[in-house]
C-alpha cells in the first residue's frame, strides 16, 4: 500500500533541545510533550531527550505524564498540572509524578490521596496572574497557601514550584503578570515553604523574554521545530518532521499525489506550493484521499512531494500552513491519520 510517510528527525530534536537550552540558561529546561509530542510520537522523543540531557519533562495531563515515566529510567522528574481523578491522582503519586495545583479543591483532593497511600505529593502552586487559566486567584492565594503549608507540615506534601501560565497578550501585560507572579511567591516564603522551583514562561516568553525565566522554563513547540503562530523564525531551530507523499500516477500533466482530507491534510491548504524534485508547483486541490499537484517535467509515479518540512525543497513549515488556515502548527500534526507512517531517522 503507498502512502504518505512523515519523516521525523532525531538528530534535528537533539540539535533543537540544545539550542533552546543555550537560550534559556541558567534557567532548566522542562521539555513539554502534550498531544503525543505535538503529534511527532510520545515514545522516541522522551527517550531521545533523555539521552541528551533533558531531566524534566511536562506531560499536561496525568496519563501523558505516567506513559513518559514508564519510558524513563533514570532519576528526571515529570509534572502533569491537569485537574484530575482521584484514581488518577493516587497513580501519579505512586509513580512519584509531580502535580500542578490550580485550584483549592484539587489541593484537598491531592492532599486526601497521600494520606490514603501514605506518599508524599511534589507539588507546584499555580498563582492566576490573568490568563484565567486554572490557577488561584491573588485575592485567595494566602488561604491556599496555607492549605498547602498545613498539609506540608503534616508530611503528607511538599511544595517544591510555583508556577503559572502567561497571556502573553503584550509585554506590559506580562510585566504586570511577572508581578503579580513575585508576589504569590514571596507569600509562599512567608508562610514558611522554599519552593526550589519557579516557572511562568512556556516557549515563546522564555524565548524572548529572559527577564521573566525562573528556574525552570517549560518549552514544548520549538524543541520540535514548531514557531510560535504569526512570530519569527527561531536562530538555531529548524522543524524535526518532513511529510514526504509519492505521486501515485499522472494525470494530464499533473501529479496525484496519496493523500487528502480523510488523511488528516485540509482540504484549505488548496493553493500553497509543495516542494517537488522540481522546486516548488502549486498544491491544485485536495479530495479526499488524493491530490493534485502542478506537474513537472519528467514526473513519474514513485517520486516525492514534500508537503511541509524543514524548507531543503522550498516547502514550506506546518506553522507557516497552519498559519494560512487559522490553526497552530500542531494541529497540522495532531490530525494526521494513522494512515501516515511515522519514520525516526
Amino acid at each position: 500500500m503507498i502512502r504518505p510517510t512523515l519523516q521525523i528527525s532525531r538528530d534535528q530534536f537533539r540539535t533543537n533541545i540544545a539550542a533552546v537550552e543555550r537560550r534559556i540558561a541558567p534557567s532548566a529546561l522542562m521539555l513539554v510533550m502534550k498531544d503525543d509530542a505535538y503529534g511527532h510520537g510520545l515514545g522516541w522523543a522522551v527517550e531521545e531527550a533523555a539521552d541528551a540531557g533533558v531531566t524534566w519533562f511536562g506531560g499536561y495531563d496525568i496519563r501523558t505524564a505516567l506513559r513518559i515515566r514508564r519510558l524513563l529510567v533514570g532519576s528526571q522528574r515529570v509534572l502533569a498540572w491537569a485537574t484530575s481523578t482521584d484514581e488518577e491522582i493516587a497513580e501519579a503519586l505512586l509513580h512519584d509524578i509531580d502535580l500542578g495545583i490550580g485550584t483549592s479543591e484539587y489541593l484537598r483532593r491531592v492532599i486526601a490521596q497521600a494520606q490514603s497511600l501514605g506518599r508524599r505529593a511534589h507539588v507546584h502552586l499555580k498563582i492566576d496572574t490573568g490568563l484565567r487559566r486554572n490557577g488561584v486567584l491573588p485575592t485567595e492565594w494566602d488561604g491556599f497557601v496555607a492549605e498547602a503549608r498545613a498539609a506540608e507540615g503534616a508530611g503528607t506534601l511538599e511544595v517544591v514550584g510555583v508556577w503559572s501560565h502567561l497571556a502573553e497578550a503584550s509585554d506590559p501585560e506580562d510585566d504586570e503578570a511577572q508581578q503579580v507572579f513575585l508576589t504569590a511567591v514571596d507569600a509562599v516564603r512567608r508562610a514558611g515553604s522554599s519552593p526550589e522551583l519557579l516557572h511562568l514562561t512556556a516557549s515563546a516568553a522564555s524565548w524572548w523574554r529572559p527577564e521573566l525565566r525562573g528556574s525552570l522554563s517549560r518549552v514544548g513547540a520549538f524543541c520540535y521545530g514548531i514557531r510560535s503562530a504569526d512570530g519569527p523564525e527561531l536562530d538555531g531551530i529548524r522543524p524535526i518532521a518532513t511529510l514526504s507523499v509519492p505521486v501515485v500516477h499522472v494525470d494530464d500533466g499533473d501529479a496525484v499525489i496519496a493523500i487528502g482530507s480523510f488523511d488528516g491534510l485540509p482540504s484549505t491548504l488548496a493553493g500553497i506550493e509543495v516542494g517537488t524534485p522540481a522546486g516548488l508547483r502549486l498544491l491544485r486541490e485536495v479530495d479526499a484521499t488524493t491530490s493534485i499537484v502542478a506537474g513537472w517535467p519528467g514526473m513519474q509515479s514513485g517520486d516525492q512531494v514534500r508537503v511541509f518540512g524543514p524548507g531543503d525543497q522550498g516547502e514550506q513549515s506546518a506553522t507557516t500552513l497552519a498559519e494560512r488556515i487559522g490553526t497552530v502548527g500542531e494541529e497540522i500534526l495532531t490530525r494526521l491519520t494513522p494512515r501516515v507512517r511515522r519514520t525516526i531517522v
